[in-house]
């Protein structure tokens, strides 16, 4: 009782301290807007330009800082002379907001990662009135540390530019800014005494840094060229520019203890303690070194580096450092973990007095058993009350601010995980996202500060990301089959009542996960090794789903011209065929488990010489399906056939073996044209196969030899140096209207 009268005093005593505008650093009021407003207006039309071409003409923007009188961003719209539309905000995101939001729901506009549809009017739809758009969050976040590898990672600046301008139009100020760090952290070490080999131990490859930023991971992918670098350096530059540019507040990474092994060679008396492997990996490429952070060593390095960020990078005052990330801490004594976060933040601050410490939370969902109330609140109050920002970062589905009384006073920001390992696959959880920030605002003594999205990997669903980041400007939740109504109409630019209702089924059934706990790994047999063990449930009812693949093809003729409908038509007829391989997984399984030879081989035969095939040829149609181009832009990063090899190596082994013997395997699975074909398609060939041969012989199935088979076909697609097509081949809606006709029948059959 103690305990939680306590935790309320310092809730309502945070919340004051909020209300208050003194000037000291207790509040958040300078993490604000740095670009003054002439140069966020012109940022504004920058954007419309490149997104509307001429039609940008017919918006007069304006930021105005005064619109807001409480940090809070706003926009007002109205009509003005010659049918333009004049729009006033208080940031540079928030006119772009303001703007998106009229696009949306007075010209049935649509932009997103899979196309755009900017079919607009001529002329503009007038306003009556003053139209305001205003959100009651003062921070929308926007990114996960493990976003940067399992999606960013190979990107150009037209890339990131394009990634920038969808952040300002749905609304996000509070971005992570993590590119370009290892370069810093390079010039760090070496000033202290290391050398280039004992760094090269240190950094992971590319596609693996967010695990070594976290402490994770050392080595594997390596070593990372100079010239990399170079590459990353200018990038964030650019980046940054940019995020300030729209009056974003960019996040930057800071010290959490995680040194090189050469530390200890340079520093014998440093408090070092080398931690337990991670994951499935072993002290080859895990067991991190790390720097206790009352160790004056710690107060050191990590000035150095936050000095060197700062004056390369700037600061907007607000950083991301994460201690214990899937790693147990020394000891639970509260003293201790109080001491280490106190540590770390004093670290911030003797370089920058008004530092805020922003940290995911996630460290108290991956490891429950160890962080009990003490813990989480010793780590919390380590930390001056409103110094620092949690993230609850998985709390559509496992909150933490609801068992920790609002994190024990501390701000946080209520995020939508949704994805894990930039996995394909539709799914959502809409119920939830649509209450839970609603919730969070409620709840006694709230000190919920903001939303946020934090994808461990993007460019899918796109209709989740719309709503979610819709959300942060709403009042109440929104009324979901509306909503998704209206969501179709301006994704396709027109009205269709087959795909209203497609789209209302999939918000019944694909997109409305209500299972407790659940975290969206795509768990489909289509992309896991095989074996006669597989997870073959789902969260919702295919009934919905085939009808709506069902009306989608229906609607498929008057629409397939549009870039939008191609790509949810490749999507909702892949996810289709995914459920089909478990149905076929499944036959594969009760035949072989009741020694039917002729019945294996029919549905193996179905899957492997048919069904996955087909898939491939499906995906490999559309552009933003291909395993093509995810490897060119990896190998287009280096300067030379040796780094191009490397970073394509980097790539392949990401999305399938996650590791050198596959430690993490299939954990950022994708279903991707020429991947199915060659990595999937292969493993069920091979596993159809032992058991036909397995039945012949009257020999039993062993999974452990079958894994050893299996691991040099996995192997072999990482090193075959293969190059893919970065175009599609095909037509989609031929391919998609042949894949219906002969399988929408048997997945009808399977329903009964």
């Amino acid at each position: 009782m103690i305990h939680c009268i306590r935790g309320a005093l310092f809730a309502l005593l945070f919340v004051t301290l909020l209300q208050s505008v003194c000037s000291d650093f207790q509040t958040l009021e300078h993490l604000r807007a740095k670009a003054s407003d002439k140069n966020q207006s012109r940022a504004v039309v920058d954007l419309l330009r490149r997104l509307l071409g001429n039609r940008s003409r017919d918006f007069i923007v304006s930021v105005n800082r005064t619109l807001s009188n409480d940090t809070l961003d706003v926009c007002e719209l109205r009509s003005a002379k010659n049918n333009k539309i004049l729009a006033v905000g208080s940031t540079g995101v928030a006119v772009a907001t303001g703007i998106y939001n009229y696009l949306k729901y007075f010209c049935n506009c649509h932009v997103s990662w899979s196309g755009d549809q900017l079919n607009i009017p001529q002329p503009l739809p007038p306003l009556t009135g003053v139209l305001r758009i205003n959100t009651p969050h003062r921070f929308r976040y926007y990114q996960n540390v493990c976003t940067q590898s399992y999606s960013s990672v190979w990107w150009d600046w037209p890339r990131w530019q394009r990634e920038i301008d969808w952040m300002a139009l749905n609304g996000v100020n509070l971005p992570l800014a993590f590119t370009g760090q290892e370069v810093l952290w390079q010039e760090v070490y070496l000033s202290l005494g290391l050398n280039q080999t004992e760094l090269d131990r240190f950094f992971t490859g590319p596609a693996f840094l967010a695990w070594n930023r976290m402490g994770n991971l050392f080595e594997w992918g390596g070593p990372l060229p100079q010239s990399w670098h170079v590459k990353q350096l200018y990038l964030q530059f650019k980046i940054l520019e940019r995020m300030r540019s729209f009056g974003m507040i960019p996040v930057l990474p800071a010290f959490s203890g995680i040194v090189p092994e050469g530390i200890t060679r340079l520093f014998p008396q440093a408090n070092v303690t080398k931690l337990s492997p991670w994951s499935h990996f072993n002290c080859t490429y895990s067991c991190a070194y790390v720097l206790d952070p009352r160790d004056p060593l710690f107060q050191r390095i990590g000035s150095l580096f936050l000095t060197q960020v700062i004056q390369e990078f700037g600061t907007d005052h607000i950083y991301n450092t994460d201690t214990f990330n899937e790693m147990v801490p020394a000891s639970s004594d509260p003293t201790y973990l109080a001491s280490i976060s106190r540590a770390v933040f004093n670290t911030m601050t003797s370089v920058d007095p008004q530092a805020i410490w922003l940290m995911q939370g996630w460290l108290f969902i991956s490891d429950p058993s160890f962080w009990k109330p003490d813990q989480v609140k010793a780590l919390l109050h380590g930390v001056p009350l409103g110094r620092m920002i949690v993230l609850d970062l998985f709390a559509e589905s496992m909150p933490v601010y609801s068992s920790t009384n609002s994190f024990y006073g501390q701000p946080f920001i209520w995020c939508m995980l949704h994805n894990f390992g930039g996995n394909s696959g539709l799914f959502g959880t809409v119920e939830s996202i649509n209450s839970g920030p609603f919730d969070a605002i409620r709840f006694p003594n709230s000190t919920l500060v903001g939303l946020g999205m934090t994808p461990e990997g993007i460019e899918q669903n796109p209709v989740v990301y719309e709503l979610m980041s819709e959300l942060a400007w709403r009042k109440e939740p929104v009324n979901l089959y509306k909503w998704v109504s209206l969501y179709a109409l301006r994704r396709y630019g027109s009205m269709d009542e087959n795909l209203t209702v497609a789209w209302q089924l999939l918000f019944h059934s694909v997109y409305n996960c209500t299972l407790p706990k659940y975290k969206n790994h795509n768990k489909s047999p289509l992309v896991h090794r095989p074996s006669l063990h597989m997870q073959t449930d789902i969260w919702y009812e295919p009934a919905d789903f085939y009808k709506a693949w069902k009306l989608l093809l229906e609607a498929a003729p008057g629409f397939v011209t549009q870039e939008t409908f191609r790509y949810d038509l490749v999507d909702v007829t892949r996810q289709a065929l995914q459920l089909l391989t478990t149905e076929f997984y499944k036959e594969i399984q009760s035949a072989f488990q009741a020694q039917k030879l002729p019945d294996l081989l029919t549905a193996g035969g179905v899957l492997v010489y048919d069904l996955l095939p087909e898939l491939d040829r499906l995906l490999s149609s559309n552009e933003h399906f291909l395993l093509g181009v995810w490897l060119e832009q990896a190998q287009s990063q280096g300067v030379d056939e040796h780094e191009a090899q490397l970073y394509d190596i980097n790539a392949r082994n990401q999305i399938t073996l996650w590791g050198p013997d596959g430690e993490i395997l299939d954990y950022a699975s994708k279903e991707w044209g020429g991947l199915v074909e060659d990595y999937y398609l292969q493993r069920w060939g091979l596993f159809v196969n032992t058991l036909v041969e397995c039945l012949d012989r009257g020999r039993p199935f062993k999974q452990d030899v079958f894994n050893q088979a299996v691991f040099q076909v996995e192997k072999g697609f990482v090193y075959n140096q293969r190059k893919y097509p970065s175009k599609p081949l095909g037509d989609t809606y031929e391919i998609a209207r042949r894949i219906f006709l002969k399988y929408y029948p048997y997945a009808l059959k399977r329903l009964k």
